[in-house]
């Protein structure tokens, strides 16, 4: 199992391959996040792709999705867990496209920074509203989350004006502790050369 330490390193590496500005932790305040080691399936997101979240984490979901269906609502996975190698190529892609590192970064996390890749954060949407638009933050869906999923473990990462340069994201939530710069949450590092169960 690699440690914190060689986790760190491993993500400096990659951020030195891709040109990610050296002060982007800092200037963004940002933990750097384990990459999970067991995760169980939770269901297909909406393109029908099979998503992962930990054991305790994929529970929440299934009760906080029950919940929401016993009030009328129904919510749906859009994402889940992501490896650092994913998100990797999602900077390349936007990257591809000729975006700055400033409209990256408003919108995505460098790798090693994404909440995704602990298996504990979701992306989370309903019918009738757009994936990953700001419209989910006028649904029924949404006032309830902000209601409800906060006694069952849950938090809004992103809300307007949060400290991490990242725009206002109503759909991404986290549930569990948060990764603190200074514990990385060696328990959850991969093991060397696995790099977690890539989902997409």
């Amino acid at each position: 199992m690699k440690s914190a330490r060689e986790y760190a390193d491993q993500i400096a590496a990659i951020h030195r391959e891709l040109q990610i500005p050296e002060d982007y932790s800092q200037g963004r305040s940002l933990p750097l996040q384990p990459e999970a080691i067991e995760l169980v399936e939770v269901g297909l997101d909406l393109a029908g792709r099979p998503r992962q979240l930990v054991p305790a984490v994929a529970q929440a979901w299934f009760e906080l999705k029950a919940s929401a269906a016993s009030a009328g609502l129904e919510i749906q996975l859009i994402s889940a867990y992501r490896s650092v190698a994913y998100q990797r190529g999602i900077i390349e892609r936007k990257r591809a496209r000729g975006l700055s590192w400033d409209e990256i970064f408003s919108l995505s996390a460098a790798p090693g920074y994404s909440e995704h890749h602990t298996g504990r954060a979701v992306d989370i949407g309903t019918p009738g509203s757009p994936p990953l638009e700001l419209a989910f933050a006028e649904t029924s869906a949404f006032e309830w989350l902000q209601r409800h999923a906060p006694v069952r473990g849950w938090r809004l990462s992103f809300p307007t004006g949060n400290p991490y340069g990242i725009a206002y994201e109503p759909w991404h939530w986290f549930c569990g502790p948060t990764a603190s710069p200074a514990s990385a949450g060696s328990e959850l590092l991969t093991p060397s050369g696995q790099g977690g169960r890539r989902v997409e």
